[in-house]
């Protein structure tokens, strides 16, 4: 199984003292976390795309082309890139460039979007929310599979030919398909013979499974081999449990507080956020034999490739971030790979 971290790059204020760290010096605690993460042996790291003031991710591909310079094996994704809202064409170059200068680990994942900031911003009717992805996706994929592309549709100018270069290190630039919680998502990545980044971040993660069941029945029904899945959600590793619920609960609040605000939810309680760290929630907060055991149990249920947690919801101190990315991959990651081997029969318990 690959194990990894996203983050929208938040800049929230500290939720105890209240500062709020410079978008310049976020980046730069970023930059060590990437690093830090391809020194311990995570397997990916993903950036978000967001046009909030409280997040400095708006340019994921720029952010991934630093990265590429300071890594040496991880692999580096969008998560998401918010396609709806951005031009194939550009993203594209932009990717394939990241695959270059990272000597082929770039991949990109598209999504919706479940902020829809970037909609007027870049002059886009809400309207048309899922038509707009479904026409850009299909010339990304377009866009991938030729260097010349002859393509027409409803949104964007038609191309006649012309060529979209860079080409990228890889034959086939990996796109990830990000679905929250619906069906027609989840089908239409299978009928694409996409693989999919599925979001669990609220419920029982079992109620998501026949997501999972749609996704795989739509790529065989289409012809193709079932493509990897991978599972997204929140968390926070510590040495001890309790530190890592204490340090993340007052973080994980003020973001959740915040979009309830926007969208009509209630406040979060301690006791919703102790559920939903328990192992049957939706939370990967606890000690590093806690997250283990939980990325186990969904592993169960879904039999997913890949796991992706997003470690800072929220501000949190660098250096207690950057603990939890090395218990991630020194003590969690190393657990998981041996108990999936297992499972799947292989030897050795490599990734």
């Amino acid at each position: 199984m690959e194990l990894g971290i996203y983050t929208f790059v938040e800049t929230t204020p500290d939720p105890v003292t209240g500062v709020r760290i410079s978008p310049e010096e976020r980046m730069r605690n970023l930059m060590e976390e990437i690093e830090l993460a391809d020194q311990v042996g995570l397997d990916v790291f993903g950036i978000g795309e967001h046009h909030r003031p409280e997040y400095v991710a708006s340019s994921p591909a720029t952010i991934l082309a630093a990265a590429a310079l300071r890594t040496k094996r991880i692999r580096l994704t969008s998560a998401v890139t918010v396609l709806s809202s951005d031009d194939p064409v550009r993203v594209f170059q932009q990717f394939a460039t990241v695959d270059l200068l990272s000597g082929g680990r770039a991949e990109i994942m598209v999504g919706r979007g479940s902020f829809i900031e970037s909609f007027p911003l870049f002059g886009y009717d809400l309207d048309h929310y899922d038509a707009l992805f479904a026409e850009k996706l299909d010339l990304l994929l377009r866009l991938r599979e030729s260097e010349r592309v002859t393509w027409e549709g409803q949104f964007r100018p038609s191309l006649q030919g012309q060529g979209v270069y860079p080409r990228p290190v890889q034959e086939r630039l990996p796109i990830w398909v990000a679905v929250g919680g619906t069906q027609y998502s989840a089908v239409r990545a299978g009928a694409l013979g996409l693989p999919m980044a599925l979001a669990i971040i609220g419920g029982l993660p079992e109620r998501f499974k026949p997501l999972a069941e749609l996704h795989r029945r739509a790529a065989e029904a289409n012809g193709h081999v079932p493509p990897a899945l991978s599972i997204n959600s929140h968390g926070f590793i510590a040495d001890r449990s309790q530190d890592a619920a204490d340090l993340a609960f007052p973080a994980f609040k003020a973001v959740m507080d915040q979009l309830g605000r926007e969208r009509g939810w209630p406040p979060m309680t301690r006791a919703q956020f102790e559920q939903a760290r328990s192992l049957r929630g939706a939370d990967f907060v606890g000690s590093p034999q806690e997250v283990a055991e939980k990325i186990l149990f969904q592993h169960e249920i879904f039999g997913h490739q890949r796991f992706l947690l997003q470690l800072t919801v929220g501000s949190l101190p660098h250096d207690r971030v950057l603990r939890a990315i090395e218990l991630f991959g020194t003590q969690v990651a190393p657990v998981v790979r041996r108990e999936v081997a297992r499972r799947q029969g292989k030897p050795g318990g490599g990734q």
